[in-house]
């Protein structure tokens, strides 16, 4: 029997005053301990989807619900947004809306501070959370002060503290540079794999969704339309056209490659693959890298 970290069934969501429903028929299913990565068009759904993983919908947000959502064996309907944050923490895509005290050690103590946990263990929950993303020593800093990057991972860490079973972030690299877009998925892909949280993720860099994800889900128009590896969504031509998200670069070199005549087994979907790919090709001409 599988072990499973998000249920949703049938789930469907129209906005209060909406005209058209944002959620329509979702049904999706996520293992404990897996990635996935969430996918689409602007307007799809995406956003959406991970307030109705929190409890934000329908406890604050308000409109037409139906089909069931459940988290870590939780209703989302059943229970409040306080007790479902001790299981689900989320992760926004703009940091600077989830921050709001003067140092990172008040930041990241705040809800430790709410569970009414002892001294001791608020402390260590603390110096964990800050050494997992990165950000010991800079304890008494202003969040203000730290990089675009910092700040994503000071928001992590802030949901780390309650220990959550999931993590669900949306767009959390929108806003940011290369190096911090490496930054923050370094930092959950080690969440994933060191400490086993499930983590859902809204994303569109697709190069960076490639090597980390186990799964990417696919929404277009409130709807899944496709679900599958990274490699059989990628490799995929029409899935990419009618949800028009953007593939890797690599994707494109490998099918230029079939264009040109040569056979592969993949479409490589990261650098590395391209880049054995190329040595290989090279090889067979005589000519070295």
């Amino acid at each position: 029997m599988r072990d499973l970290a998000v249920k949703i069934r049938d789930l469907s969501f129209t906005y209060y005053r909406g005209k058209n429903a944002a959620l329509d028929g979702i049904n999706l299913e996520v293992e404990k301990g897996e990635f996935i990565a969430i996918m689409g068009a602007t307007g799809s759904g995406k956003t959406t989807l991970c307030l109705c993983m929190n409890g934000i919908i329908p406890h604050f947000m308000f409109g037409s619900l139906s089909g069931t959502v459940e988290v870590a064996g939780m209703s989302t309907v059943d229970h409040f947004i306080d007790e479902l944050s001790e299981k689900v923490g989320m992760v926004l895509q703009d940091p600077e809306s989830q921050l709001f005290s003067a140092t990172v050690l008040t930041e990241v103590a705040f809800g430790a501070e709410n569970l009414g946990l002892p001294r001791e263990e608020i402390r260590e929950r603390i110096d964990w959370a800050l050494e997992v993303v990165r950000l010991k020593g800079l304890e008494h800093r202003s969040p203000r002060e730290l990089s675009g990057g910092q700040k994503q991972r000071l928001a992590i860490a802030s949901a780390l503290v309650m220990r959550p079973e999931i993590l669900v972030l949306d767009e959390p690299t929108s806003e940011l540079d290369p190096i911090g877009t490496k930054d923050v998925f370094s930092t959950v892909k080690r969440l994933n794999r060191e400490f086993g949280i499930t983590v859902v993720m809204v994303e569109h860099k697709s190069e960076e969704v490639a090597v980390h994800a186990d799964r990417v889900v696919i929404l277009k128009s409130g709807k899944i339309i496709f679900q599958g590896t990274p490699r059989e969504v990628f490799s995929n031509p029409d899935v990419v056209a009618e949800s028009k998200i953007l593939c890797p670069p690599v994707v494109d070199f490998g099918f230029a490659l079939r264009r040109g005549g040569y056979e592969l087994k993949e479409i490589p979907i990261s650098e590395d693959e391209a880049f054995s790919i190329a040595r290989s090709i090279m090889g067979k001409r005589g000519l070295t890298a």
